[in-house]
């Protein structure tokens, strides 16, 4: 029998992988919870969820009677999406970092520069995604934060750096990190259907360091022995023409649309800082990022683009295409 899970029930889900505390997933869990329809197609996935929710109570009971808060690694979220970059020792996150950003991390010849996640923002045209260098991951060494950064990510990149000689072993030891626990790297961001509490999100690797000497050579070598099916890249932090490739697809990847706005008064169009959201999601969000009451209070629009007749009259569900112009008509404005 199929589920039928209603759009409330996908966002709670959305909410979820996006949580950065326990108290947001519980939230998150309890919402998912109360939307499932109950049917015998979903008995397995209503169990699931009770057993998740009855494991987080316990945990935050424990936690707020033994009296200690463990310190987070909380980050707001900016620009059109979040990014984050793992990998071993000297891969060359921090340059990519400052290479990309504004950022001034550390750079260093040796490993283990970075000890705190570091966040940046990177523009693809005039769209900003916010860029976070998290701590290198090794067997001996990992930032249990780390989970719940990449977990609330929205692409992951995993940089292997081809100036390496154990570029081999580094990428292993992240893949095993990450394979052994609830949180882990995919080729789409989901959660696993066969268990509620495991999430992937969408990772690239990123060849960084491509104009070592013996990159080729160790890119061949990791291709045959590291077992890992992701889309991948090949970059030098150094060059900005492959920075650029790097920046286009991240952009792609967040399946992102741009949306200006038209000044219904004076007729002018703020091209320097677009309104950003998901594709599917309707001009409602659009509103929403201008004044959280303007959603519900929307009546319609004008709109410029490549969908349809410019000045054209929408409703409020209206889907925006990427750099679509927006005339929003507000109740009461």
């Amino acid at each position: 029998m199929p589920a039928n899970l209603t759009p409330q029930y996908h966002k709670a889900e959305a909410d979820y992988r996006a949580a950065q505390s326990p108290e947001e997933e519980l939230e998150c869990l309890q919402v998912m919870l109360r939307e499932i329809p109950k049917h015998k197609g979903t008995d397995k996935l209503q169990a699931d969820l009770k057993g998740k929710i009855a494991k987080l109570k316990a945990d935050l009971a424990t936690k707020k009677s033994s009296g200690v808060a463990k310190p987070g690694q909380r980050l707001p979220k900016q620009g059109a999406g979040r990014i984050v970059l793992v990998g071993g020792p000297n891969a060359g996150k921090s340059q990519l970092l400052a290479s990309l950003t504004r950022a001034k991390p550390e750079i260093a010849p040796y490993p283990f520069t970075t000890q705190a996640p570091l966040p940046g923002m990177m523009f693809f045209e005039d769209c900003p995604m916010q860029l976070v260098d998290l701590p290198a991951i090794s067997r001996e060494v990992f930032d249990s934060g780390t989970f719940n950064l990449v977990r609330s990510a929205d692409l992951v990149l995993l940089v292997v750096g081809l100036g390496q000689e154990t570029l081999c072993e580094d990428t292993l030891a992240v893949l095993e990190r990450f394979q052994g626990s609830k949180t882990r790297l995919g080729r789409i961001s989901q959660l696993d259907d066969e268990d509620i509490g495991t999430t992937y999100t969408q990772t690239l690797v990123v060849f960084n360091q491509s104009d070592a000497e013996g990159a080729r050579e160790r890119r061949e070598c990791f291709d045959e022995l590291v077992p890992v099916d992701l889309d991948r890249i090949e970059l030098s932090a150094l060059d900005p023409v492959s920075l650029d490739r790097l920046k286009e697809e991240c952009f792609r990847r967040l399946d992102v649309v741009r949306v200006y706005s038209r000044n219904p008064k004076t007729k002018q169009t703020d091209f320097n800082k677009p309104f950003t959201i998901r594709k599917g999601e309707s001009l409602v969000e659009v509103a929403e990022q201008i004044h959280r009451d303007f959603g519900a209070q929307l009546k319609g629009a004008r709109i410029w683009g490549t969908g349809v007749h410019d000045g054209t009259m929408v409703k409020p569900d209206y889907q925006p295409q990427d750099k679509d112009v927006a005339e929003l008509n507000i109740a009461g404005q």
